[in-house]
């Protein structure tokens, strides 16, 4: 609890005993049923839980600002006093507790949503403390912001990784969960980049700084989440507008509640009842307080984007939510988003040596090549590579390598190569990229090369499809045969391949223009090579974006772990955010124009009018909360 709510909560409770206190004196004959002494007393209660409502309301009233909760609270009440005045009642207990209990409505409101903010900052609680920078043996503590690119820094076991960087010495196992919502550890060794918000668990690691602090991971993280408020959906800018409409509305039909029937009464030749008419019009005001929808809606989104936040799903802005609920498309890249990206031998067929020493024979062969088919061959062989057995290797542009290995004459490379060379080559028809290898001018068989699916790309499409996604798409640079392959595989709608980037974009604006207009599309790329894609699209989502600045950049939503099915989730995050946003402006407005009928019409006085402000907004509130909730979807 904040000092401004402890000191809020001591002005309720003391209010709350002078009344009582003053009720028992009443009781007792010690206080006076009327006059300036009764005025007096009573005011001190009044003043202590209202005087800053009164000054709100006066400083609206200066601004010409002055249609909101406080100028209704103050009207209501301040008449109250001067109708108890006026016909010498001193009943001054009503307004006293009207006042009150709106107090106690905002003090409830302020604690939920400062409660919601902490939960929010502890499953986010990424930010780090220090970075220990090491100088002559020692480790210093210094300030992330003063750390510069290129430094080393150490990071002990059970410390958060303070900026992203590359591992330079040590092993150790981190723990995501912060970032990814996933508690499975993730190993490290030197050489591997490292990004900040991670804990290490383990051993000890010496990291080189690649960025600032304010460039690292974590920074722009905290970032998305803190200013994701900033932009409002079409339900928050509606009650933005419909509260600058209904307040007026509200106190002009107060005014009319107050004279015209006892004008009309006049006329009419029977007693105006001026007393009972202005009564009702007070109350009209302090039930017409739109409380429940102003601090509902905004709290519901920002408590969806919360509990997203924990799932390792960041999202921009509330209206991001609000149209990610109303996805029905969903488009992918393939390569790193439906597949690892990662390139890996999947067959060796039509081999006349074992497939070990094949391997062995093209690794070596290709041991001076950096392209990705190199790096598949080279992991798939295990071994170090001893270069001093390889020589003479000469590039064959576009068709691949010939060398001598151990003295005898390799060529690897595909059937283009191997017709070119005079060789007979034996068609493959598994699908991916097919490597043909000849030693010493004979065929000795060929190895297939592909990119492997996820391991829940297959069930993330069944979940999308369940969530009522009523169409599937996938872009691809591939080839076709590869690319049906895959999307067969998986149960993807539809598949379009061999698209350079341009023709990504093209694709999408033609799926944008032929969808109805109710519809959003969502794009799912991995943020890097598919910036355009993912700007052209209603949503665009990236997907292992971990430390990627154009991914954070160019996308919507950021997926800070890279399974697929981190997508159906989402959609169901906001789903159930505007299921609840919804449900509270249906259930407010009802209740208020309910109360508002049956205090014009004389059923409800100003405590039940009260009561039922206080307790719409009670409910409203703790239904927003329910969005932070989302380890179940």
């Amino acid at each position: 609890m904040s000092k401004k709510q402890k000191k809020m909560l001591i002005r309720i409770l003391t209010s709350t005993a002078l009344m009582v206190c003053f009720h028992i004196l009443e009781r007792l004959s010690i206080l006076p049923p009327s006059g300036m002494i009764r005025f007096a007393v009573y005011m001190i209660p009044y003043l202590l839980i209202g005087h800053d409502i009164l000054r709100k309301a006066w400083k609206g009233v200066r601004n010409r600002q002055m249609f909101d909760e406080a100028f209704l609270m103050a009207v209501a009440t301040i008449g109250a006093i001067i109708l108890a005045l006026y016909s010498g009642s001193g009943d001054y207990l009503e307004a006293i507790a009207v006042m009150l209990l709106y107090q106690v409505g905002e003090w409830f409101q302020s604690y939920a949503v400062g409660k919601s903010r902490r939960n929010i900052s502890e499953l986010m609680d990424i930010r780090p403390d220090y970075a220990n920078i090491e100088r002559d043996g020692i480790l210093e503590q210094a300030d992330p912001d003063e750390v510069e690119i290129g430094s080393i820094i150490v990071v002990q076991p059970g410390e958060k990784v303070p900026i992203d960087g590359i591992v330079i010495e040590g092993t150790s196992t981190l723990n995501t969960a912060a970032l990814t919502g996933e508690s499975l550890p993730r190993d490290i060794k030197a050489g591997d980049d490292i990004i900040s918000g991670c804990i290490n668990e383990s051993g000890l690691l010496r990291i080189r700084t690649i960025r600032e602090f304010g460039d690292s991971t974590v920074s722009k993280i905290l970032d998305l989440v803190e200013n994701a408020s900033s932009r409002k959906s079409r339900s928050e800018d509606f009650i933005t507008k419909f509260a600058r409409v209904y307040t007026p509305a509200v106190v002009y039909a107060a005014i009319a509640l107050a004279f015209l029937p006892p004008l009309f009464h006049l006329a009419a030749g029977s007693t105006a009842g001026w007393n009972d008419w202005i009564y009702r019009a007070l109350t009209f005001l302090v039930a017409s307080c739109p409380c429940a929808l102003v601090v509902s809606i905004p709290l519901s989104f920002f408590a969806g984007i919360g509990g997203a936040s924990n799932a390792g799903i960041l999202i921009k802005g509330s209206n991001y939510l609000e149209l990610l609920s109303k996805v029905r498309i969903v488009v992918f890249d393939k390569t790193g988003t439906l597949t690892q990206g990662v390139f890996e031998v999947t067959g060796i067929h039509h081999n006349e040596i074992p497939d070990e020493q094949l391997i062995e024979y093209a690794a070596l062969a290709e041991s001076a090549s950096s392209h990705p088919i190199s790096k598949s061959l080279q992991k798939a062989y295990g071994k170090p590579i001893n270069r001093s057995r390889v020589s003479d290797i000469r590039e064959i542009s576009g068709e691949g390598v010939t060398a001598t290995v151990d003295g005898h004459s390799v060529t690897i490379g595909n059937e283009k190569l191997m017709t070119t060379l005079g060789m007979n080559s034996v068609r493959c028809h598994s699908t991916g990229t097919v490597i043909h290898l000849a030693i010493d001018g004979s065929y000795a068989g060929h190895i297939v090369i592909s990119d492997v699916e996820k391991p829940h790309s297959k069930a993330a499409i069944r979940k999308l499809k369940a969530s009522g996604i009523r169409k599937t798409v996938m872009l691809t640079g591939d080839s076709a045969g590869v690319a049906n392959q895959i999307a067969a595989s998986l149960g993807i709608d539809q598949v379009c391949s061999e698209l350079l980037p341009a023709d990504k974009v093209a694709q999408v604006e033609e799926l944008l223009a032929a969808k109805p207009t109710n519809e959003m599309l969502a794009f799912v790329g991995d943020g890097i090579n598919d910036a355009p894609v993912l700007r052209c699209a209603d949503i665009g989502i990236a997907m292992g974006a971990m430390g990627s600045d154009a991914a954070i950049e160019a996308a919507d939503i950021v997926l800070m772990d890279d399974d697929p099915m981190q997508i159906a989730k989402a959609i169901r995050i906001s789903r159930k955010s505007l299921r609840i946003v919804y449900q509270n402006i249906a259930f407010s407005i009802t209740i208020k124009l309910l109360c508002l009928i049956l205090v014009a019409v004389g059923l409800a006085n100003m405590w039940i009018a009260v009561f039922a402000d206080v307790g719409v907004m009670i409910l409203a509130v703790l239904n927003a909360i329910r969005a932070l909730f989302v380890k179940n979807l």
